[in-house]
């Protein structure tokens, strides 16, 4: 029985190492980072291919598997219920509406919002979709991949101008990414909206790439106000990880 539950833990552990590079890793890339014994990943990625968390790509790399999608689908949901209380701290504390986003695909998706109080305020629908690049929780979810990752969803979606402050050359967007890794959070300054801001901060140990963010105003949301709001945002992002963490 020990073995079993350890063969499992294994399994997840070389799950979330094919996660964490961005969906894909060759065997000798899972036995350097993993730490396991090359025969040992070899049988355990086999269960999971034949149960279709995992495929072999024609290069003999191992990507995640389609299954995981619908499990993906339903741990969003869940995530999504449980943000109410938190997004609500942040109103309560911020003054702003406040979302939770996820990355499907190549498109940021907003999974949850508890709007502002005030009479004007902004409102995205639940649900919907947007291209990462100009948003503030888009560039949040990026800045948790590879550049390489990066490079391969710009490709494919290109950077389209919303506003003129919008980043449309993927040089200039790489390095405001690094910039976000580097100070923790990310902004949108009017770039998917004239006289919106925005603020967003990664979630870290989510069930998929998550953010949080702030939006409001440019006039309300300052980058004098900016600065007072980041600390709570990530206080906040660090207490839902928490929450989210395994239980021992």
């Amino acid at each position: 029985m020990a073995e079993s539950v350890r063969s499992l833990e294994r399994a997840f552990e070389l799950l979330e190492h094919l996660a964490d590079a961005g969906g894909e890793m060759a065997l000798s890339e899972l036995t350097e980072v993993s730490g396991l014994p090359m025969p040992t990943i070899y049988r355990l990625m086999r269960t999971l291919v034949n149960r279709g968390y995992v495929r072999q790509e024609p290069s003999k790399r191992y990507a995640l598997g389609p299954r995981l999608i619908r499990l993906g689908e339903g741990a969003g949901r869940l995530l999504g219920s449980w943000a109410g209380p938190v997004l609500s701290r942040l109103v309560d504390e911020v003054g702003e509406t406040a979302n939770m986003a996820v990355l499907e695909g190549d498109e940021a998706v907003y999974v949850a919002q508890v709007p502002s109080r005030h009479s004007m305020r902004m409102f995205t629908e639940v649900g919907r979709r947007v291209q990462p690049h100009c948003t503030g929780v888009g560039k949040a979810l990026l800045s948790q991949l590879p550049e390489a990752k990066v490079r391969e969803i710009l490709a494919r979606t290109g950077m389209a101008a919303h506003t003129p402050s919008t980043f449309t050359d993927p040089e200039s967007l790489i390095a405001e990414l690094a910039r976000v890794r580097e100070r923790g959070y990310a902004l949108d300054e009017e770039e998917q909206e004239v006289g919106v801001r925005c603020v967003a901060v990664p979630l870290r140990g989510a069930p998929a790439l998550t953010a949080l963010s702030v939006s409001g105003p440019s006039g309300r949301l300052t980058r004098e106000t900016v600065t007072d709001v980041v600390p709570i945002m990530l206080d906040a992002a660090e207490r839902f990880a928490r929450e989210l963490g395994p239980v021992d």
